[in-house]
């Protein structure tokens, strides 16, 4: 029996979740029609992917571990933030991992890495370890997310610069091949506001859409409590993405927490295309705001999915 294969309507509100104590979702159309998911598990130890016809039919799929931790060293601890991507004909999973020793868990020790599958079925065939994105520099770095412009593949991720005070910004660099850059990074945003910089000076989780002659980029900030939220940039299309000045940084947050709704601390999103061709936002959220103990291992952040708006302008509405 296929379990896979969902019937009925997502609620596209935003209000309700669609897959409980799923962090930091990533929902991907395939060329194939089907829609697949990964996410943060609460245990941080390994990566699941489960595929649905329909964005409801997700909520019931059946997930397919396809990757476990190390039991030491490089990627043995808290497994974060899985994206799937098809590219070039094989199956690609962006993750961060960190390394822990006798004296250190792991926390904030993070480096990202790559899986690769040739399969025509990622939740079939074999994952191989393509090893980890190496940057400008070897410190805490998370949320790579890839996309391809005007024939040039780009990688958008999150890193902790030695010289910048903060936990992470934001960088975008040209790639070589899906697990290898072709230039350095150059910054896109650091946190400056006082909204990205509430409990951690945080910009990461990083997503693109490109629509209405743009290209724009999600992230979010702050800590992972109620405080943490959305920003946005934008460049036009025609733009060299890898110059910092021809990127415009929104003032405010564009999603934030809703205590009339219900929503808290609604935050690292991705992208999709309903059954009808309409624009998606998926992102993760909690239900409550009070929080005991590290909000890092509170097991309750929810993925929701909501209708996305255009502006007169062509740009997104996210609330």
């Amino acid at each position: 029996m296929d379990h896979t294969v969902g019937t009925g309507i997502a609620d596209t509100s935003g209000v309700q979740p669609l897959i409980l104590q799923r962090a930091d979702p990533w929902v991907y159309r395939h060329s194939d029609g089907w829609y697949y998911f990964t996410a943060s598990v609460p245990e941080y130890d390994r990566i699941e992917v489960r595929r649905a016809r329909t964005i409801a039919g997700l909520a019931s799929a059946e997930p397919a571990v396809v990757w476990r931790r190390h039991p030491s060293g490089p990627m043995s601890a808290n497994i974060w933030a899985p994206e799937i991507h098809h590219i070039d004909g094989k199956w690609y999973i962006y993750f961060a991992a960190a390394r822990t020793t006798e004296t250190n868990d792991g926390l904030f020790d993070h480096r990202m890495y790559v899986l690769e599958n040739a399969s025509g079925n990622p939740l079939e065939g074999e994952w191989v370890e393509k090893g980890q994105i190496r940057t400008m520099w070897e410190t805490f770095s998370l949320d790579a997310t890839t996309f391809e412009h005007r024939g040039t593949r780009y990688l958008v991720w999150a890193q902790k610069d030695p010289a910048i005070a903060g936990n992470s910004n934001l960088y975008i660099a040209p790639m070589a091949n899906p697990w290898t850059l072709a230039a350095p990074g150059v910054m896109l945003t650091k946190p400056e506001y006082e909204w990205e910089r509430i409990g951690f000076y945080v910009n990461e989780g990083p997503a693109v859409l490109k629509r209405n002659g743009r290209v724009f980029v999600t992230y979010s900030a702050s800590a992972t409590d109620h405080h943490y939220c959305m920003g946005l940039l934008e460049a036009p299309e025609d733009a060299d993405l890898t110059d910092p000045s021809v990127w415009t940084k929104s003032p405010v947050p564009v999603l934030a927490t809703d205590e009339a709704r219900g929503l808290y601390g609604p935050g690292h999103n991705s992208f999709t295309v309903a059954e009808d061709g309409g624009d998606l936002l998926v992102f993760h959220a909690r239900t409550y705001k009070e929080i005991v103990g590290d909000p890092l291992y509170d097991p309750n952040r929810h993925t929701f999915v909501r209708k996305l708006a255009w502006d007169a302008d062509g740009r997104p509405v996210f609330g």
